[in-house]
Formats: C-alpha cells, sequence, structure tokens
C-alpha cells in the first residue's frame, strides 16, 4: 500500500491501482508531524487505520491497513455500529436499546464475526464526519449548531462513508465486495438541510452518497428506500440530481405525508425520483410484485455504480408504527435479490443503511434474515413468522399502483 501526497490531498494505492483520495484525512509520522499540524489532519482515513510508516523507492508512502483489503476482499458482509446510547428519550420509539438488539440478535443467530470469521467483519477504527462532509448535504450554518451537542450524529454519519470507502476500495482491486451495513442510529432520511425531522439529525446515506462522488469519482447512484415512510430528506436532497436515482417504497398516507407518485423530480433531475405510495396492508406479495416489475427495470435502464439501501424495517407487521405487513421473510427476499442486482450491474457495491424499525424483537429478526440473504444462507423465516397475524393483502389497490407508476414512469 501507499500513500501518494499533494497538497492535503491524500490517494491510497495498492501498487498502480488507485483505491481511494481523501481530502483532509491522512497519517501520522515524525518526518510530516509539521504538514499534519498545519493542515489539522488525523490519523484514521474512514476506517483504514495507519499501523506503521516506511518510505519506498517511488517516493510515496507505505502503509499498513488495520483492516487490509485482503480481509474485506475475502468477506462477504463488513458492518459497523453506531448504537448513540447518550442519544435517547424516556419511552421513545427511537430509543437507545434498538442497535445493542440488533448485535444481540446477530448474536444469537450465529451470524457475527465471532462465528463466521472471515466472511463477516466489523469495522470499529472509523473516523466520525466532518463539518464539511455534512455540509454537502445540510447547510453548515444548521451543522455548526449541532456538532458539539450532537457527536454521536457525527460519528453514525461517519460509518456509511466509511463502510462506502471499504465497499469501493475491495472493488477497485477486481473483487466482489462485501455488502456494506451501517446499523446505526438515530437514522437519517427525512433530516432535511436546514432542520432534524422525524426522529433523523443527519441523513446519512444522502451524506455517504455525496461523499462517493466527491471522493471517489462515482458518477451514477441508485439509492432504494424500502421504510414504511417516505424519506422526503433524501427526495428532497437529490430531487433535481439527474446522477443520484431516489426510489422510495412507502405506506401510502403515512408520516411525513410527502412522496406522491407525482414527486418524480425537477430540473435536470426530473425522472430521477420515483415515489411508489402501496395501500395499507400491503404486505410480501406486494414488494416482490414491486422488486420484479419496478426496481429490477428502473436499476436496469439508470445503470448505477453504486447501489444505497434505506433499510428500513417498521414495514413489519408487528411494528408498531407502521400499517404495512411485511414479514422476515419479505426483508430476507429484499436483501437477497438487492444483492443479486448490485452484482449485476455495479459489481456488488452496495451499502445497506439502518432507518427505522421499533419492534425490537422484529427489528432484530429481520436484519438476521438479511444477514444470512447477504452470505447465501437459507432463510428462517418460517420458523420465524406467524401468518396468524397477516390479513389478505389488498391486492387490487396495488396493482392499481404498479400500473400508475410504470405508466408514469414508462417502465
Amino acid at each position: 500500500m501507499a500513500w501518494a501526497v499533494e497538497s492535503c490531498a491524500f490517494t491510497l494505492w495498492s501498487g498502480s491501482k488507485e483505491i481511494c483520495h481523501v481530502k483532509n484525512h491522512g497519517i501520522f509520522s515524525k518526518y510530516f508531524r509539521t504538514v499534519l499540524m498545519r493542515h489539522k489532519i488525523d490519523r484514521q482515513c474512514r476506517g483504514f487505520v495507519v499501523n506503521s510508516l516506511a518510505g519506498s523507492e517511488d517516493g510515496k508512502l507505505e502503509m499498513k491497513l488495520a483492516v487490509p483489503l485482503q480481509q474485506l476482499q475475502e468477506a462477504r458482509i463488513v458492518f459497523c455500529t453506531e448504537a448513540a446510547i447518550g442519544h435517547n428519550q424516556e419511552a421513545h420509539p427511537e430509543c437507545n436499546a434498538r442497535v445493542p438488539a440488533v448485535l444481540e440478535g446477530l448474536e444469537k443467530a450465529r451470524l457475527t464475526p465471532q462465528f463466521r470469521h472471515k466472511d463477516v467483519i466489523r469495522l470499529e477504527n472509523f473516523s466520525s464526519a466532518t463539518v464539511d462532509d455534512i455540509a454537502a448535504v445540510h447547510s453548515k450554518y444548521y451543522v455548526r449548531g449541532m456538532e458539539k451537542t450532537l457527536s454521536e450524529a457525527l460519528r453514525a454519519a461517519g460509518a456509511g462513508m466509511a463502510l462506502v470507502d471499504s465497499v469501493i476500495a475491495t472493488s477497485k482491486m477486481g473483487k466482489e465486495p462485501p455488502i456494506g451495513f451501517a446499523l446505526i442510529r438515530p437514522p437519517g432520511h427525512h433530516a432535511v438541510p436546514s432542520n432534524p425531522m422525524g426522529f433523523c439529525i443527519f441523513g446519512n446515506i444522502a451524506i455517504a452518497a455525496r461523499h462517493a462522488q466527491q471522493k471517489h469519482g462515482v458518477k451514477k447512484i441508485l439509492i432504494i428506500d424500502f421504510d414504511v415512510h417516505h424519506g422526503n430528506g433524501t427526495n428532497d436532497a437529490f430531487y433535481d440530481d439527474p446522477d443520484i436515482y431516489f426510489l422510495s417504497t412507502h405506506q401510502a398516507g403515512g408520516y411525513p405525508g410527502t412522496g406522491k407518485f407525482s414527486n418524480i423530480g425537477e430540473g435536470a433531475g426530473e425522472g430521477t425520483t420515483l415515489n411508489l405510495p402501496l395501500p395499507s396492508g400491503s404486505g410480501d406479495e406486494a414488494m416482490s410484485a414491486v422488486f420484479d416489475e419496478v426496481i429490477v427495470p428502473v436499476a436496469q435502464r439508470f445503470k448505477p455504480e453504486l447501489i444505497l439501501v434505506s433499510a428500513g424495517y417498521d414495514g413489519h407487521v408487528l411494528d408498531p408504527l407502521g400499517g404495512l405487513q411485511f414479514t422476515n421473510g419479505t426483508y430476507y427476499r429484499l436483501a437477497l435479490n438487492i444483492k443479486a442486482l448490485a452484482k449485476e450491474l455495479c459489481g456488488g457495491r452496495c451499502v445497506f443503511f439502518l432507518e427505522g424499525g421499533y419492534n425490537l424483537k422484529s427489528l432484530s429478526d429481520s436484519i438476521s434474515e438479511t444477514f444470512r440473504a447477504f452470505l447465501g444462507e437459507n432463510s428462517l423465516a418460517s420458523k420465524l413468522d406467524n401468518p396468524a397475524f397477516l390479513e389478505d393483502e389488498p391486492t387490487l389497490k396495488v396493482r392499481e399502483a404498479i400500473h400508475q407508476i410504470k405508466t408514469l414512469h414508462s417502465i
């Protein structure tokens, strides 16, 4: 590995291949102490931590990584967490027990690195997002007003960026990368440029998308949002951007009241926003049809270089804040199908971001099913799901919604 130094921009190389280009992040050595102090550069580069330095014949700096690319190449899942334990309100559904419950569920299901070894990697050494990182989506005035009191939200945003770095770095080595999953809170898809909204502080997935574009030169990004609530913040961030396609399925008439069929983008971005409100009671059959008839053809036509997913698990039939009838099996199939789509279209580059999900048991079970899908293992949903909770789906209304969106977007 090598670092090429130019001003205060750093490029990570492996042989002759450029892996990532990062501004204002770097390395530490006695030789570069003056430079680093001048530019206030920290030791981490989004999850790649410098352990040692040595010179090389070409004048570049050799480095070793705490998470070597070889390990990432062998992994099938790379995830990181930010539980935001200090960010909590008594009896609030978006509570600080959410991420610990997910981790406990993964542990019980034997889906953690302890049991899966090289197949599953937990990335722990990552930096918090900077003000400049957040300001790629939010106003600097808003960010500066929040940064001192919400360091956990900055770390959550940084986690998503670190996973994007890891996935893209691995793919540039000519290998299919692991799928990333940011198990973080607070969630982000409702946060608007100048304000928090709907349990969300910063737009984690939107920030990661801009990071991929600005730091890695990725141009076209598909964002899939299957949370029960419309991701209005992500929608607004890219509403006039032709290079980021935002596709949301959500419950019709739910919070925050946005995400109508007619919201398709504007200006240069017209046609790269797709909102599909689903009728209450929609479940596995509805989502399977939507994936096959809407998501797949849209993605194939757009040809993304990276797929990011706002993974909200509040569409589960047991979730207290939603009115859909998704099951653990629904989320298994979504994960399996999105993984296959990413492999087909962008070399497997894909990162999931935790959004909603407020029944701790269904949340942890559904994410365990997601991990099984990522690993190519059989679903255990038949043992986890209770069909007694399910009612008949509104099939006719679902077909009408699919027909309307296909007509509107010429699918």
